[in-house]
């Protein structure tokens, strides 16, 4: 006699249940990961040459625009956002192609930059947090003063006379494996690292989860001993730092650092990181989709460029993602009695 019912933990039941919690939990990660995957195919079957040289180069366009979209994902967790993060960018740039002018060795001017940008962050998140002004306005002014005072300080001037161990760390050109050179190969390394470890710190580090709490109820999370304003402000540091990282990681592959560098970065990281799944409304969202939405709208933006389509489309397709993305969340959210 068959003592198993279909009412066991071992019954089909247990497919459904995992079913009914773990693909609406990342309904959006798959949905952008797919999509990505077809859009591979797509130019697998259209253009195959893509995958030559095409791809490496996203790859490594990518690597910085991830960095900053970690710490962007931070910030939107806990409902603010930063719009501010291509003049930040910029700034760390410039800063960073100015020390490495003066011989400044590379680890120090690692630091130096890092530490710059989470200063601006720091800037941004004591307005935010203390005084508790709206986000929005404070990086949209922040993101003016930062570019029209690095406008007036630079006049248009290009940092010049880079030393040759600035340009990709100052690593060999071979051995290289796949096609990617050591400092190609570094500059990817170093956002999985920075990926690998705050997505750890994110699922089990109690600290920095509290942007979830934060993000989803404050005065719940006050109520569970959590400071809110000191988590909001320790975001927005986070994304500063991770910005002046981000900026190292692009003005290493340039033979000489443009300041209007990083202008539009904001849109495509904020972009990426909404398409990718967190919400805008805080408390709810995955860096595993943010590495999906970057791969996608890197993806998109080289693809675009290798099929000669106007570059203004990427513009477009990033406005209508974000549009569909913020839909989605407002549909989910809405009350079924609505």
């Amino acid at each position: 006699m068959n003592t198993h019912s279909t009412n066991s933990p071992n019954s089909l039941d247990t497919p459904n249940s995992w079913q009914m919690t773990f693909l609406p939990r990342y309904s959006r990660e798959l949905s952008v990961g797919v999509v990505w995957l077809a859009l591979l195919l797509t130019l697998a079957v259209v253009r195959p040459d893509f995958y030559s040289s095409t791809l490496r180069d996203t790859l490594i366009e990518a690597a910085p625009l991830l960095v900053a979209a970690i710490g962007m994902t931070l910030v939107i967790l806990t409902r603010q956002i930063d719009i501010s993060i291509g003049s930040q960018l910029g700034v760390c740039g410039v800063a960073a192609g100015l020390l490495a002018q003066q011989h400044v060795p590379m680890p120090l001017v690692a630091l130096a930059v890092i530490a710059l940008g989470a200063l601006l962050g720091a800037f941004n998140g004591a307005l935010v947090a203390w005084l508790r002004m709206p986000s929005i306005v404070v990086t949209l002014a922040t993101l003016w003063i930062w570019r029209e005072l690095l406008r007036w300080l630079r006049q248009g001037k290009f940092v010049n006379g880079l030393p040759a161990n600035f340009q990709w760390f100052g690593l060999p050109e071979q051995p290289s494996i796949g096609g990617i050179k050591p400092g190609q190969w570094a500059i990817i390394g170093v956002a999985l690292v920075i990926f690998a470890l705050v997505a750890c710190l994110l699922r089990w580090y109690r600290p920095v989860r509290a942007v979830l709490a934060v993000g989803s109820d404050q005065e719940a999370a006050r109520l569970a001993g959590i400071r809110p304003p000191r988590v909001i402000f320790a975001t927005f540091v986070a994304l500063g730092a991770m910005v002046g990282l981000a900026a190292l990681l692009t003005v290493v592959q340039l033979p000489q650092v443009d300041p209007k560098v990083g202008t539009g970065l904001e849109m495509q990281v904020i972009a990426a990181v909404v398409v990718g799944g967190t919400a805008i409304s805080g408390g709810r969202g995955t860096l595993l989709g943010t590495l999906l939405g970057v791969g996608l709208f890197a993806t998109i933006g080289t693809s675009l460029e290798f099929l000669h389509i106007p570059t203004h489309w990427n513009q477009a397709v990033q406005g209508g993602l974000i549009l569909l993305a913020v839909a989605s969340d407002a549909l989910r959210r809405k009350p079924a009695s609505d």
